[in-house]
Protein backbone atom coordinates (compact mmCIF):
# COMPACT_ATOMS: atom_id res chain seq x y z
CA UNK A 1 0.00 0.00 0.00
CA UNK A 2 0.61 3.66 0.22
CA UNK A 3 0.35 6.64 1.49
CA UNK A 4 -2.70 8.69 -0.17
CA UNK A 5 -2.74 12.57 -0.10
CA UNK A 6 -6.05 14.37 -0.92
CA UNK A 7 -6.09 18.19 -1.80
CA UNK A 8 -9.78 19.22 -1.32
CA UNK A 9 -11.02 22.18 -3.53
CA UNK A 10 -6.71 23.45 -4.26
CA UNK A 11 -6.92 26.82 -5.50
CA UNK A 12 -2.66 27.60 -6.37
CA UNK A 13 -1.52 25.24 -8.75
CA UNK A 14 2.04 25.94 -7.56
CA UNK A 15 1.56 24.23 -4.49
CA UNK A 16 -0.29 21.02 -6.03
CA UNK A 17 2.39 20.96 -8.73
CA UNK A 18 5.05 20.74 -5.18
CA UNK A 19 2.95 18.16 -3.58
CA UNK A 20 2.87 16.18 -6.33
CA UNK A 21 6.29 16.28 -6.53
CA UNK A 22 5.86 15.23 -3.00
CA UNK A 23 3.94 12.08 -3.71
CA UNK A 24 6.72 11.05 -6.65
CA UNK A 25 9.39 11.33 -4.23
CA UNK A 26 7.55 9.30 -1.89
CA UNK A 27 5.13 7.12 -3.66
CA UNK A 28 2.12 8.52 -2.56
CA UNK A 29 -0.94 8.61 -4.34
CA UNK A 30 -2.52 12.14 -5.13
CA UNK A 31 -6.15 12.75 -4.92
CA UNK A 32 -8.06 15.87 -6.28
CA UNK A 33 -11.33 16.63 -5.48
CA UNK A 34 -12.95 19.22 -7.92
CA UNK A 35 -13.43 22.43 -7.72
CA UNK A 36 -10.01 23.26 -8.97
CA UNK A 37 -8.98 26.71 -8.77
CA UNK A 38 -6.88 25.86 -12.22
CA UNK A 39 -7.33 23.78 -15.09
CA UNK A 40 -4.92 20.33 -14.89
CA UNK A 41 -2.72 21.37 -17.89
CA UNK A 42 -1.79 24.93 -16.30
CA UNK A 43 1.81 25.54 -16.70
CA UNK A 44 2.54 26.48 -13.49
CA UNK A 45 1.45 23.08 -12.35
CA UNK A 46 3.10 21.72 -14.71
CA UNK A 47 6.05 23.78 -13.91
CA UNK A 48 5.87 22.96 -10.14
CA UNK A 49 5.97 19.64 -10.57
CA UNK A 50 8.81 19.73 -12.91
CA UNK A 51 9.05 16.48 -14.93
CA UNK A 52 7.91 14.41 -12.30
CA UNK A 53 4.31 14.11 -13.07
CA UNK A 54 4.90 11.02 -15.14
CA UNK A 55 5.73 9.25 -11.88
CA UNK A 56 2.34 10.36 -10.11
CA UNK A 57 -0.58 8.58 -9.86
CA UNK A 58 -2.95 11.66 -9.83
CA UNK A 59 -6.67 10.60 -8.95
CA UNK A 60 -10.04 13.21 -9.68
CA UNK A 61 -12.71 13.05 -7.31
CA UNK A 62 -15.88 15.44 -8.33
CA UNK A 63 -16.60 15.24 -4.08
CA UNK A 64 -14.93 14.61 -1.17
CA UNK A 65 -18.31 12.63 -0.28
CA UNK A 66 -17.28 10.45 -3.39
CA UNK A 67 -13.58 10.10 -2.21
CA UNK A 68 -14.55 8.54 1.05
CA UNK A 69 -17.25 6.34 -0.63
CA UNK A 70 -14.51 5.06 -3.33
CA UNK A 71 -12.64 4.04 0.16
CA UNK A 72 -15.02 2.92 2.43
CA UNK A 73 -12.45 0.94 4.63
CA UNK A 74 -9.36 3.72 4.50
CA UNK A 75 -9.16 6.26 7.58
CA UNK A 76 -8.64 9.79 6.68
CA UNK A 77 -6.77 12.02 8.44
CA UNK A 78 -7.70 15.97 8.13
CA UNK A 79 -5.33 18.80 8.48
CA UNK A 80 -6.47 22.15 10.21
CA UNK A 81 -5.18 24.56 12.35
CA UNK A 82 -8.52 24.61 13.95
CA UNK A 83 -7.56 20.42 15.20
CA UNK A 84 -6.13 20.05 18.36
CA UNK A 85 -3.98 17.08 18.24
CA UNK A 86 -0.24 17.86 17.07
CA UNK A 87 0.24 16.24 13.56
CA UNK A 88 3.39 13.98 15.61
CA UNK A 89 0.83 12.74 18.30
CA UNK A 90 -1.36 10.75 15.52
CA UNK A 91 -0.47 6.60 14.98
CA UNK A 92 -0.58 7.17 11.19
CA UNK A 93 -0.72 3.88 9.50
CA UNK A 94 -0.28 2.33 5.85
CA UNK A 95 -2.94 3.21 3.63
CA UNK A 96 -3.90 6.37 5.14
CA UNK A 97 -5.67 9.35 3.43
CA UNK A 98 -3.78 12.95 4.40
CA UNK A 99 -6.53 15.60 3.69
CA UNK A 100 -5.84 19.14 2.73
CA UNK A 101 -8.09 21.86 2.30
CA UNK A 102 -8.03 24.65 0.12
CA UNK A 103 -5.21 27.48 0.80
CA UNK A 104 -8.33 30.41 1.37
CA UNK A 105 -10.13 28.27 3.81
CA UNK A 106 -8.95 25.24 4.57
CA UNK A 107 -11.37 21.87 5.30
CA UNK A 108 -15.26 22.61 5.56
CA UNK A 109 -16.13 22.31 9.26
CA UNK A 110 -18.86 19.47 7.87
CA UNK A 111 -15.76 17.89 7.00
CA UNK A 112 -13.60 18.44 10.18
CA UNK A 113 -16.74 17.74 12.56
CA UNK A 114 -17.15 14.33 10.58
CA UNK A 115 -13.31 13.65 11.39
CA UNK A 116 -12.55 15.13 14.87
CA UNK A 117 -10.93 12.00 15.86
CA UNK A 118 -8.48 11.91 13.29
CA UNK A 119 -8.04 15.58 12.73
CA UNK A 120 -4.20 17.03 13.09
CA UNK A 121 -2.29 20.78 13.56
CA UNK A 122 0.77 21.67 12.69
CA UNK A 123 2.28 23.96 15.49
CA UNK A 124 2.80 27.30 14.56
CA UNK A 125 3.52 30.60 15.90
CA UNK A 126 0.91 33.09 16.46
CA UNK A 127 2.31 35.58 13.80
CA UNK A 128 0.70 33.37 10.89
CA UNK A 129 -2.59 31.98 10.22
CA UNK A 130 -1.23 29.18 8.92
CA UNK A 131 1.56 27.43 6.80
CA UNK A 132 1.56 27.06 3.37
CA UNK A 133 0.18 23.94 1.19
CA UNK A 134 2.48 22.21 -0.24
CA UNK A 135 4.94 22.95 3.10
CA UNK A 136 2.00 21.45 5.39
CA UNK A 137 1.54 18.23 3.39
CA UNK A 138 5.41 17.64 3.08
CA UNK A 139 5.54 18.17 6.71
CA UNK A 140 2.49 15.71 7.43
CA UNK A 141 3.78 13.27 5.01
CA UNK A 142 7.19 12.90 6.08
CA UNK A 143 6.25 12.41 9.44
CA UNK A 144 3.84 9.39 8.59
CA UNK A 145 6.70 7.84 6.80
CA UNK A 146 8.95 8.37 9.19
CA UNK A 147 6.49 6.37 11.87
CA UNK A 148 6.18 3.62 9.10
CA UNK A 149 9.82 3.52 8.61
CA UNK A 150 10.41 5.15 5.44
CA UNK A 151 9.09 2.33 3.61
CA UNK A 152 10.26 1.70 -0.23
CA UNK A 153 12.56 4.85 0.22
CA UNK A 154 16.37 4.78 0.01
Amino acid sequence: MALHIALVEPEIPANTGNIARTCAATGSVLHLVRPLGFQTDDRTLKRAGLDYWHAVDVRYHDSFRELKEAYPDQRFICASTRATKCHTDMQYRDGDFLVFGKETAGLSTDILSEHEATSIRIPIGEAVRSLNLSNSAAIVTYEALRQLGFPNLR
